[in-house]
């Protein structure tokens, strides 16, 4: 579709609320997601630090248990 000004591109034809709403809605829904994903990453992360760390104490206790 070709436009004679940017305002006739913006106005999109008249269907302009539900043009850009429609714009406005999926770019919220993309940085829902990718904010959603960064933080689940970012809790699995320390989940897993946590779980390295946990795993670690326990065989060192297991050694010091060993030795006596």
């Amino acid at each position: 579709m070709h436009f004679e000004s940017f305002s006739d591109f913006l106005a999109m034809g008249g269907y302009a609320p539900y043009v850009w709403s429609a714009y406005g809605i999926s770019f919220a829904a993309m940085l829902w997601i990718m904010v959603s994903s960064l933080n689940t990453k970012r809790r699995i992360a320390a989940e897993i630090k946590n779980k390295i760390a946990r795993e670690q104490r326990i065989k060192e206790a297991e050694k010091l248990e060993n030795t006596l």
